[in-house]
């Protein structure tokens, strides 16, 4: 079968490179055909257009950079949708959102071809050295068919759910990783406004206990399984934390707002008398906000989880 791959740039580029590498019978298409020179010097074969490479290919992948240009790119003219054949399936690489990944797969439909949102998670570097998640919505048995491929490009590819299950699962990892690091960016502004070199903090706060896990392990142990009693650490202490820490920043005129939405989370779990819960109880109050039963993994599924890294 011949694999199809639209869009070579910093993403796309190490990412046709190992399914190249991997033996497979390529066939590209970008905005210059100077971008794939590359791929054509190794072997892979030239479509001036989107219809014209989804004539000749099984599977295509296309990573580009927004939804408006994976829209223009399936259903423009001469796109994607006017070329596939039943049974064909496009899996989509880009950062892309839910509305137009289910519109695309709805046209594909009624081709009968197929389409899996796909979105990846590590970079340019680890689009090149195939250290890569891939996060796949779509028909389930679909996704095994692309399996191979998937596995020539990332060590991590797996299946999430339904059409656009891909794309929610990267927009939570990628608001969640800006989130951590906006509140990081306050407190080290914080700590060095208050005296402190950067370099030597940052390094010490490496050193500490969250510092030593992975970013989103510590979740798992208490808010994952809705367990907060007993605590290993109580609410009402690391409410003194935040608050020490707030004053630290009003101390030296520092704004912290994203701290500060967060101490006020923890304080109206104190008034609710949680304070001998555990420190992740506050975090419960999102849940109810937003009408979601509490997360309640069994202990071995969190094990689990966490080994599998």
């Amino acid at each position: 079968m011949k694999v199809g791959f639209i869009g070579l740039g910093r993403m796309g580029r190490g990412m046709a490179l190992n399914l190249q590498k991997a033996g497979h019978d390529m066939v590209v298409n970008d905005l210059s055909v100077d971008s794939a020179q590359e791929f054509l010097d190794a072997g892979a074969s030239w479509a001036g257009t989107p219809r014209e490479l989804a004539q000749q290919c099984g599977i295509v992948f296309t990573s580009l950079p927004t939804p408006a240009d994976v829209k223009r790119v399936g259903l423009g003219p001469d796109g994607l949708v006017e070329g596939l054949a039943p049974d064909s399936v496009w899996v989509d690489l880009s950062t892309n959102s839910v509305d137009v990944v289910r519109e695309l797969s709805g046209f594909l439909a009624e081709k009968g071809a197929y389409f899996i949102d796909a979105p990846v998670s590590g970079g340019p570097a680890g689009a090149a050295s195939r250290k890569l998640a891939i996060w796949c919505g779509g028909d389930e048995a679909v996704y095994h068919r692309c399996k191979p491929f998937l596995d020539a490009m990332a060590d991590q590819p797996r299946y999430i759910g339904a059409i656009g299950g891909g794309t929610i699962a990267k927009l939570v990892n990628n608001m969640a990783s800006t989130a951590i690091i906006s509140v990081l960016a306050e407190v080290l502004t914080m700590g060095v406004k208050a005296g402190l070199e950067p370099g030597p903090l940052w390094e010490a706060i490496r050193t500490g206990a969250a510092g030593r896990m992975r970013m989103y392990d510590n979740i798992g142990r208490r808010f994952m399984q809705a367990k907060y009693d007993p605590a290993s650490f109580a609410l009402r202490l690391v409410h003194k934390d935040a608050s020490l820490a707030l004053q630290v920043g009003r101390d030296f005129g520092v704004p912290m707002r994203l701290c500060g939405l967060v101490e006020s989370d923890i304080r109206e779990a104190l008034n609710r008398g949680w304070g001998e819960r555990d420190s992740q109880s506050y975090l419960a109050l999102q849940q109810e906000r937003a009408g979601v039963e509490p997360f309640r993994l069994s202990p071995e599924e969190v094990d689990r989880i966490l080994a599998d890294l």
